[in-house]
């Protein structure tokens, strides 16, 4: 399997709390509550070693509270690349219904000085060489600029190996220019950052197509219950999951991006990477926290996947 490095620039411990449905201004009880060392670029690590491949993570991490994370780490196998900085990492909580509508409260994460910028960037560059494929996953923190963003892509893409990138907001915008090797927006991220007028189905397509012929070689458009729309060289395919009972949509889009991963790197052909990646997120739905936990489940789902040619 593959060697792969994932960069979570603002990771965070994530509280997720069960509800019926949340009445705000009221009294409300939960149904339970856990919580996890979270970040895409973590959610997206732990399906890859799910499925097989070593992993290297790194990014930024508060020197307060990092336990967590580095239970995590070992508890996982992974190799800790992290750049420690003063202050704790973001909590997050994240209030999830029964009827799969999830809440968000995010934190604002630590401030990154300079020179843990730099002292990130000088680590980066023999680390890289030895990874299949990088994965740039999530926000930036407070003091990362979108031109320090970009310049951290750039480093990576002369390393000569596949970038994937998800992120949102300035970052992708900053993101767009360097021509990743593949991206994975939902509809409304990829409508921002290219300022579209709407995020409809079909001018956001179109966007797609549009940068897939200008150098990002593989863009995969999440649509949540709708499926995926996935353009790339050759490729013009979507995927509709089958109906489950959603437990909370956190992890679903980075489940997506890990398993479509796995595909491309395992030489799939396309359309047996895009069942596999649906089914993959369709199961993360299905559950609290992150990775591949019920083998059997996942075939039933992958068998309940339809795939088709883009209109």
């Amino acid at each position: 399997m593959a060697r792969i490095l994932t960069l979570t620039l603002n990771p965070a411990l994530d509280l997720t709390v069960r509800l019926e449905g949340l009445q705000p201004g009221a009294v409300n009880r939960s149904l339970g509550a856990s919580s996890h060392a979270a970040g895409k670029g973590l959610n997206v690590a732990q399906v890859l070693a799910d499925l097989g491949h070593k992993v290297t993570v790194s990014g930024f991490l508060g020197a307060a509270n990092a336990q967590p994370f580095e239970q995590l780490f070992n508890r996982r196998g992974f190799v800790d690349a992290f750049i420690r900085v003063p202050g704790e990492t973001r909590s997050n909580v994240k209030l999830a219904e029964r009827t799969g509508r999830v809440t968000d409260l995010n934190g604002p994460g630590p401030l990154v000085e300079d020179r843990h910028q730099a002292r990130l960037l000088e680590r980066l560059a023999p680390i890289v060489a030895g990874h299949d494929a990088v994965v740039v996953a999530g926000s930036v923190p407070q003091g990362v600029s979108p031109e320090w963003f970009a310049a951290l892509l750039r480093q990576l893409q002369e390393a000569g190996v596949p970038l994937a990138l998800d992120t949102s907001g300035a970052a992708l915008r900053a993101g767009l220019g360097t021509s990743p090797w593949l991206i994975k927006p939902n509809e409304e991220e990829l409508a921002e950052a290219l300022g579209l007028p709407s995020a409809a189905p079909l001018a956001v397509l179109e966007a797609a197509r549009r940068l897939q012929g200008q150098g990002i070689a593989h863009v995969l458009l999440s649509r949540g219950a709708e499926g995926v729309s996935w353009v790339g060289p050759g490729i013009a395919l979507q995927a509709r999951p089958p109906r489950v009972e959603v437990a909370s949509t956190v992890g679903a889009g980075d489940s997506l991006l890990a398993a479509t991963l796995h595909g491309l790197l395992s030489d799939w052909p396309a359309e047996r990477t895009l069942r596999l990646a649906t089914a993959v997120a369709a199961q993360a739905v299905t559950q609290v926290g992150f990775g591949i936990h019920d083998r059997e489940q996942l075939m039933r789902l992958e068998a309940g996947v339809s795939v088709a040619p883009l209109g």
